[in-house]
């Protein structure tokens, strides 16, 4: 589908949906990068074959598999783990990775029903050479579902974003870090300042106002994307992460973080409901820390998804979301092999309105 560079998906009435409302499906790509998880990659395919059985109960799930070999593959493992399999589509497509949060499309809606694209560029979280395949999706999304498509820029220049670096909640409001996208380190948009991002936030995603949290967890790839530190459960409530030991190196971040969200007020001028989630004991492999976190859950049609590590306190953190989100049903996803890739449940789905 050709670019829209006639009006801003703001100004045609476009929107970024909240996660919790009602998908068409959800996208995602089949693993095959071996080196996102080293020496353990075997179980990887079986827990997206576990993920595709839960979701495929109450939505689509759009699948990006690199060929016709992968498909194949991913097929049996959906089949066998008792997925259902009239609500599996595969989409053939290269790609380097699987986290499709990051660069798959951002979807837009608008009141009249119909559905968009937007077409971030994508660079490999501005850290890894091999990213171009996946930069190259979102066009090609487009293109299967012959939906309009646009390209953030500003200043002419196209705007580098991942969609793990935000968080939004349907109505104007947006989460984000400085850390992600202020710092000098692994910086996505060279010379764009704060007043700039909201900008973009506000002439693509309808976004009217931007809460903007320091830094995000130990051993975050990404440098902080806040999908793994705070996020919307609805338009007014939102759950961060908590450290309670003083000598982990989250504990001072996550509390500056959590008091400044205790400040924050929505469009209204009204305070934030602010939940504190907790974090799981830190996950090693080889020595190196992982980035743990049940903020990494994803909201599906009737369903959430939850990283659970075989942890104490998987059962805290789980009975706070199913309290918030009483109307559906909370499913615990073992994640301790699937996050030595650096992700786990929202880094790897993206959603589709209907």
């Amino acid at each position: 589908m050709a670019i829209d560079t006639t009006a801003t998906p703001a100004s045609q009435g476009f929107r970024m949906p909240a996660e919790w409302e009602r998908h068409r499906a959800t996208w995602l790509s089949w693993p095959h990068e071996r080196t996102d998880w080293p020496g353990k990659f075997a179980p990887i395919p079986w827990i997206y074959g576990d993920i595709v059985r839960h979701l495929s109960q109450v939505e689509v799930v759009c699948i990006l598999v690199r060929d016709e070999k992968l498909r194949r593959e991913a097929e049996r493992c959906c089949e066998k783990s008792g997925a259902n399999m009239e609500n599996v589509e595969f989409f053939p497509a290269p790609t380097d990775r699987s986290w499709t949060r990051d660069f798959c499309p951002i979807f837009l809606r608008r009141a009249q029903g119909d559905t968009g694209i937007l077409d971030f560029r994508f660079n490999g979280w501005a850290k890894y050479p091999n990213w171009h395949n996946d930069d190259a999706i979102p066009a090609i999304v487009a293109k299967k579902l012959l939906m309009k498509r646009w390209q953030p820029k500003f200043a002419r220049k196209r705007i580098v974003l991942e969609g793990g670096s935000i968080d939004v909640n349907g109505a104007g409001l947006l989460l984000t870090t400085e850390e992600c996208l202020l710092s000098s380190v692994q910086q996505r948009n060279p010379g764009l300042a704060r007043e700039d991002y909201e900008a973009v936030f506000r002439d693509y995603l309808a976004i009217e106002k931007t809460l903007w949290l320091r830094n995000g967890i130990a051993g975050d790839d990404t440098h902080g994307h806040v999908d793994d530190l705070a996020r919307f459960v609805d338009e007014n409530t939102v759950v961060v992460a908590a450290e309670t030991n003083p000598e982990d190196p989250n504990f001072v971040p996550l509390r500056e973080n959590f008091q400044l969200l205790r400040r924050m007020t929505n469009l209204k001028g009204e305070a934030l409901r602010v939940v504190k989630l907790p974090m799981p004991a830190p996950v090693y492999f080889d020595g190196f820390r992982l980035p743990a976190s049940y903020a990494n859950f994803y909201i599906a049609n009737g369903i959430v998804l939850v990283p659970v590590f075989n942890d104490p306190a998987d059962r805290e953190a789980l009975n706070t979301l199913a309290r918030l989100m009483p109307d559906r049903r909370v499913i615990p996803i073992y994640c301790r092999d699937l996050v030595l890739g650096l992700g786990t449940l929202h880094c790897m789905t993206q959603q589709q309105p209907e």
